[in-house]
């Protein structure tokens, strides 16, 4: 039979170096690069949690959904045998299938196996946490306002494991309107790439409407999410323009130019490649912010400072707010004698 494949755009067609001209402003130009930046440890995770797949198993190795949500790391995966699906029914029965970092509600779990799929859980330790308050709330009859994205694949996998008790809070506005069966017994939960000053913006305004509303047992927002707003803020501050590496469909990329135009930055764009910068962006320019969002791979931010080298940016300023050093053992299907994961270069 044939497999259906998530859509993608058409691949990358590298641009011509030295694409942007360096016009003259009236200050210093330079960079400010924000760190933390790019990779965590999870997407780490489930990105080699494919390669070792298909060094593995061979080619194909089938994916659920994106991998990550970064457009440049599934086409490097699709080149190497990779292919991605919407839903499990695609994929041919008996293959391997890695469940996205996202994670996956129980029903997805069984459908692969009455599919008899061998299945590899690349799903976030993170976003596992999540999924375990969200069973053990529901245990203890709590009813769980989540916060997050309807729709966003994290949020139908958290959802999923307590359907009958999960209620979904997409914005503070929403907070203000939401229903509760029993306001004594309430709690709430969040999607782990939510902007982390709109998700207490949220918990606040519903603490208003339900003051005996409890907090989950440790904060659900990741620290990598925190850790690249709270970098960006910084670079914000200071900032003429700030350039967010990293794709449409990755909710903390997109949170991330939200938070630099609240933070101070004149302008904030998102671009999936430095071809996508505009000569006009940096028109009056002396001061470009960069980061990159949890699912960007660091040559992709590289190639964003050697262009704007080119411009005339070449000036380049780190500002870190933070040192990352956790790394996450393997899926358990692929675990070898070295159980954790290593060599990844992280800002």
């Amino acid at each position: 039979m044939s497999t259906p494949v998530v859509k993608l755009p058409l691949p990358r067609i590298p641009g011509r170096r030295g694409r942007l001209q360096d016009i003259p402003v009236p200050g210093h130009k330079k960079v400010l690069l924000a760190a933390p930046r790019g990779y965590c440890a999870g997407v780490d995770r489930a990105v080699v949690a494919v390669e070792k797949a298909l060094d593995r198993f061979g080619a194909p190795v089938y994916v659920r959904k994106q991998i990550v949500h970064n457009i440049h790391v599934v086409r490097e995966l699709e080149a190497r045998g990779a292919i991605f699906v919407e839903e499990v029914d695609e994929v041919p029965p008996g293959s391997h299938l890695v469940f996205s970092a996202h994670g996956v509600s129980p029903a997805v779990v069984n459908a692969a196996a009455e599919r008899q799929l061998q299945a590899i859980d690349a799903t976030c330790p993170l976003v596992t946490k999540v999924h375990r308050e969200a069973v053990r709330f529901a245990r203890d009859d709590f009813e769980i306002l989540l916060i997050g994205h309807e729709g966003h694949e994290e949020v139908e996998g958290t959802a999923g494991h307590a359907p009958d008790r999960v209620t979904i809070v997409n914005s503070p506005d929403e907070a203000d309107t939401v229903e509760v069966r029993d306001p004594s017994k309430v709690v709430w939960l969040s999607q782990t790439t939510l902007s982390v000053d709109e998700a207490m913006e949220t918990v606040r305004r519903l603490r208003l409407r339900f003051p005996q509303l409890q907090d989950p047992p440790s904060d659900d927002i990741c620290y990598a999410t925190q850790n690249r707003q709270v970098a960006i803020k910084k670079v914000a501050q200071d900032a003429d323009l700030v350039i967010v590496v990293g794709s449409a469909n990755s909710s903390n990329s997109v949170r991330l130019v939200e938070v630099a135009l609240e933070y101070g930055a004149k302008a904030a764009y998102r671009v999936d490649y430095i071809d996508e910068v505009k000569q006009e962006w940096l028109d009056g320019v002396e001061t470009v912010g960069v980061t990159s969002g949890a699912s960007v791979p660091e040559v992709l931010v590289e190639e964003v400072i050697a262009e704007l080298a080119g411009a005339g940016y070449r000036d380049v300023e780190e500002v870190k707010t933070a040192e990352e050093d956790l790394l996450f053992s393997l899926p358990k299907e692929l675990r070898s004698d070295d159980r954790a994961l290593g060599g990844r270069s992280r800002a």
